[in-house]
């Protein structure tokens, strides 16, 4: 899934409060009964629609294609594109939330997202709509980090707690949604339209956001600029970061349909050293007191670089799956996107259902929640990589993986935060929360990478799908390159629940920030 609570508290462990500067300016510390009910539901609001655009793409996917025209990596980059630029920006969103308070970012995202959302549903070209998405995902990424500090701020006690697990249903339920209503509105092809209400949906539902959010969110005065030199934004750093994953998604992405031409050698062989050179970089900012956007500090606690590396490795195989499936289904096996669509709805059944009931379930066994939720992901995911490459798998084979792999994913979100946060101290939360949000999208661009090039690699850059194919070795030809990129997806699923134990083994140290019981 997207972002998740990455500071749920457990009903037994509330977790102190955060500093100001870590949760954003701007926040009454405690709000109303009623009130807080409107700016739970605003900000919950928000969340759904940026999260439900990671996914809603999917299944728009071929009308996309055919409609425009696009290649298969064209089409790949207008899901993984939002994912990689969302992922970019949350930190820089975050930092600026905080300099510039939670009202301000939160209604300037949100405008930049709804007219974005406009642009894409205009799109006259590929390149055009991958570009609008691009700008979609950058309003993401500046109000989803101000959703957090309201969390944490507005809400104490056992609403904070109820709060935080109607977040995780919202992530959770947007993630399926988009899928479900992806599949509705291109089946309706409304007005002709095809795919552009799945992007056009967004403006009344932003601009109802935008009214919402401009009656609930309280006002506050601009923050004074920062005293020291390098204690605002950390722009030479967001540069950087955008560079270095730049370097590897692109040709990743865009080098096999191209046939590996020398740009995309160059840029995989630039990948080591631009990363070691923004290393370098951030821990010379640190040294100098500046806030750098991957505070080097954070990486030197083992629970915190556990939990960073196996959200990635989590998030990248559930939207890889994702990608691939709902690919698979339309154009290989033919389903309608309706049909494509509700085929995921016991994985969101089951997904809000574990995710409402984790809280409860981690105070009683604490992190060893984790270790059943992967291991149900990866079993889910392995099963029904069997049944593909058997041949095609039946429905009802397919909905019971979906359902296992969606309890696995409600189980293993919130916990994967909550633990790998537990030794950050509180002053470095507020970053710390960002980098596990970046790593969960960086994740998911990863996956949808990954799982789309051994999929062509079977198949062939230009190859589609059996729908295009002729005959049984088309459909056979579809089925295996469905069956790579799901051996992609369980691989990732099963590293997940390989680096597991390394997070739940690591000690957290006195002082650190309250998380689950091992």
């Amino acid at each position: 899934m997207a972002d998740t609570a990455v500071s749920a508290p457990t009903p037994a462990e509330p977790p102190a409060p955060a500093p100001a500067a870590a949760v954003g300016a701007g926040v009454p510390a405690r709000a109303g009964a009623r009130r807080g009910g409107w700016l739970l539901a605003v900000v919950l609001g928000g969340t759904f629609m940026a999260i439900m655009d990671g996914f809603i793409v999917n299944v728009a996917v071929p009308a996309v294609r055919t409609d425009l025209g696009a290649s298969f990596a064209q089409a790949q980059l207008t899901v993984s594109g939002y994912l990689l630029a969302y992922g970019l920006f949350l930190v820089a969103g975050g930092r600026l939330g905080d300099r510039y308070g939670v009202r301000r970012l939160f209604l300037a995202g949100l405008a930049v997202f709804t007219a974005a959302s406009l642009a894409c549903g205009l799109a006259g070209s590929a390149p055009a709509l991958i570009a609008f998405r691009t700008v979609q995902a950058l309003g993401a990424a500046l109000f989803y980090p101000q959703v957090l500090a309201v969390l944490q701020t507005a809400f104490a006690g056992a609403r904070r707690a109820r709060a935080f697990a109607a977040f995780g249903a919202a992530i959770g339920g947007a993630s399926v949604a988009g899928q479900l209503l992806g599949g509705l509105l291109v089946q309706a092809d409304l007005f002709g339209m095809s795919w552009r209400p799945v992007f056009l949906l967004n403006v009344p539902l932003g601009l109802l956001l935008l009214l919402g959010a401009a009656l609930t969110l309280p006002r506050a005065p601009r923050r004074a600029a920062p005293a020291r030199r390098g204690a605002g934004l950390d722009a030479g750093g967001t540069l950087l970061l955008s560079a270095v994953l730049a370097l590897l998604l692109v040709p990743l992405t865009l080098g096999h349909g191209a046939h590996w031409p020398p740009w995309s050698v160059a840029m995989l062989a630039a990948f080591p050293p631009a990363a070691a050179l923004l290393a370098a970089y951030e821990r010379a900012l640190a040294r100098r007191g500046g806030q750098a956007v991957l505070d080097p500090g954070l990486f030197t606690r083992g629970r915190f670089r556990a939990g960073s590396a196996l959200a990635v490795a989590f998030f990248a195989g559930n939207a890889g799956l994702f990608f691939l499936l709902t690919w698979h289904l339309q154009s290989t096996l033919g389903y309608g996107a309706l049909r494509a669509g509700l085929c995921f709805t016991p994985l969101a059944l089951t997904f809000v259902l574990a995710s409402l009931l984790a809280p409860r379930l981690q105070e009683r066994i604490g992190t060893r929640l984790l270790a059943a939720g992967y291991a149900l992901t990866a079993a889910g995911t392995r099963a029904l990589l069997a049944a593909a490459a058997a041949g095609r798998p039946g429905t009802a084979v397919l909905l019971g993986c979906l359902a296992v792999i969606g309890l696995g994913q409600g189980l293993g979100v919130s916990p994967l935060f909550a633990a790998a946060l537990r030794e950050v101290p509180a002053p470095l939360a507020g970053a710390a929360s960002g980098v596990l949000e970046t790593a969960a999208q960086l994740g998911m661009a990863l996956g949808v990478t990954l799982t789309g090039l051994a999929f062509t690699a079977q198949a062939g850059p230009d190859s589609s799908t059996a729908s295009t194919a002729s005959g049984a070795s088309g459909a056979s030809g579809a089925s295996g390159a469905f069956a790579a990129g799901l051996a992609v997806a369980a691989l990732l699923a099963l590293a997940a629940l390989a680096l597991l134990p390394r997070l739940l083994r690591t000690p957290a140290p006195a002082g650190a920030l309250p998380g689950p019981r091992p």
